[in-house]
C-alpha cells in the first residue's frame, strides 16, 4: 500500500487502474513466448483489489538466462503450465474488459503488449487494441530528461520509493508499476492531469520522440546502422 491519501488535484485515472506484466522466454518481441503473466487493479491508495495470474506453458524450451531471471523452468511450465490456447484468449479478454473502466499500467508497456499480439495472432485470438495506456517509463523519460543510471522498473521504484520485492516476478512487478504509476500522478499531477486517452496519445508521441533520440545517441557510439525500433503501446 502507498502511504499517500489522493489530493484533490491528481489525475483522475491514477484512482483505479489495471497493472500488467508478462515475463517471457526471452527479448524478441514477435517470437518470445508468454511464461507467466499478471493483472492487477489498485484502489486509489494502491491496494489490490483484483489479482489475476497466470502460469503458461509456452509449448517451447525456456532458455536458461530466461529462467534464471524469472524462475520458471521447462519443466514446472510443461507440469503447472496453461496452455497457450487458453491463456491467452484470458488474459486479451480480462484486459479488453478492464480497459473500459480504467487505464492499464504497464512499464515499458511496448514490450508488453507486443508479446501478447503475437501470441493473440499464434493462437487464433483477435488481438487487443490497448488504450488507454500509461506507461511509466515513457513517462519519467519525458518529464525527467536526465536520469543517471538505466531507466529500469528496480531504478525507477527505488527513486519514487515505491516498494519492489522480488523483481522480476510478474505479479511483483505488474503491482509496483501500477503504484509507481500512482507515485508519478502525484508527483507530477501539473503535467499529468488531463483524460486518460489524451495522455495516451501523448505519449504515443513521446515514445517516438524518446526512441528517435535515443537511435541518434547509439550512433554516436559507432552504431551509425542502429535504428530504433517505432511503435507504442504495440509494435507490430
Amino acid at each position: 500500500m502507498l502511504d499517500f491519501d489522493f489530493e484533490p488535484q491528481t489525475p483522475s485515472w491514477a484512482k483505479r487502474l489495471a497493472a500488467f506484466d508478462l515475463e517471457t522466454t526471452g527479448l524478441d518481441l514477435r517470437q518470445s513466448r508468454i511464461v507467466t503473466a499478471c493483472v492487477a487493479v489498485l484502489n486509489a491508495n494502491g491496494e489490490v483489489e483484483e489479482l489475476h495470474e497466470w502460469l503458461v506453458d509456452p509449448g517451447i524450451e525456456i532458455p536458461e538466462a530466461a529462467s534464471n531471471v524469472h524462475g520458471v523452468t521447462t519443466e514446472i511450465a510443461r507440469a503447472n503450465g496453461a496452455p497457450p490456447a487458453a491463456a491467452v484468449p484470458e488474459l486479451v479478454s480480462l484486459l479488453a474488459g478492464l480497459m473500459d473502466q480504467m487505464p492499464l499500467v504497464a512499464f515499458n508497456a511496448a514490450y508488453d503488449f507486443s508479446i501478447l499480439h503475437h501470441e493473440a495472432l499464434r493462437n487464433a485470438s483477435s488481438p487487443l487494441t490497448p488504450k488507454p495506456v500509461v506507461d511509466p517509463m515513457v513517462l519519467d523519460k519525458q518529464l525527467v530528461r536526465f536520469r543517471k543510471g538505466k531507466r529500469t522498473l528496480s531504478a525507477l521504484t527505488l527513486d519514487y520509493q515505491v516498494p519492489l520485492e522480488n523483481a522480476h516476478n510478474s505479479t511483483a512487478d505488474a503491482i509496483a508499476a501500477g503504484r509507481l504509476a500512482q507515485r508519478m500522478a502525484r508527483q507530477f499531477a501539473d503535467q499529468l492531469s488531463m483524460d486518460a486517452n489524451e495522455l495516451h496519445e501523448l505519449q504515443i508521441g513521446w515514445a517516438k520522440e524518446q526512441a528517435l533520440d535515443f537511435e541518434k545517441w547509439m550512433k554516436t557510439q559507432n552504431r551509425p546502422d542502429f535504428r530504433a525500433e517505432l511503435g507504442w503501446p504495440v509494435r507490430d
